[in-house]
């Protein structure tokens, strides 16, 4: 019995680790807009850089709710684009992000996120864009894998299994 719980426990350890940690970011060089999504707000940083360096000429923000000042300048700037998804999730960010891509006729988006969150955002992204976004990973910490990784682990889930659409 113990080796049996071992195994499964390696298992889910090397599944953790695939799905959740060591998922490629991609390089990117070049697109109609970058979208930062909600959530962790160290996402937001990395979003400027890419801006920054030009990669696209228009960066989007989705928004919380909660106050941040700083994402109020970005957001009353020119070429910066924000809004809150309804619903608020990651399928709601990629249901507002594809009816801007429809509206601007933009071909290639970029999409900032955390690294335990690349899988489904690109997967969520993809079904509701009709094409494979590009995904970047922001700063991760240790502390946002021990809290944030179990409730990716069930919200992965549930749209594998019981929520297949957009």
């Amino acid at each position: 019995m113990l080796r049996v719980i071992l195994a499964a426990s390696a298992v889910f350890l090397a599944l953790t680790l695939y799905l959740f940690v060591l998922v490629q970011s991609d390089d990117v060089d070049h697109a109609d807009a970058i979208v930062v999504l909600s959530g962790d707000r160290k996402r937001l940083a990395t979003g400027v850089r890419l801006f920054t360096r030009g990669v696209a000429r228009t960066l989007v923000i989705s928004r919380d709710g909660r106050p941040w000042q700083e994402v109020d300048a970005l957001c009353a700037g020119p070429r910066v684009v924000c809004f809150q998804a309804d619903p608020y999730s990651t399928e709601g960010e990629a249901r507002a992000t594809a009816r801007l891509e429809r509206e601007r006729r933009w071909q290639r988006i970029v999409v900032v996120t955390s690294r335990y969150h690349l899988r489904r955002a690109r997967m969520l992204f993809d079904r509701c864009t009709g094409r494979r976004p590009e995904v970047v990973a922001a700063k991760t910490t240790v502390l946002n894998y021990v809290v944030d990784v179990p409730w990716e682990w069930g919200k992965l889930l549930y749209q594998l299994t019981a929520d297949r659409s957009c």
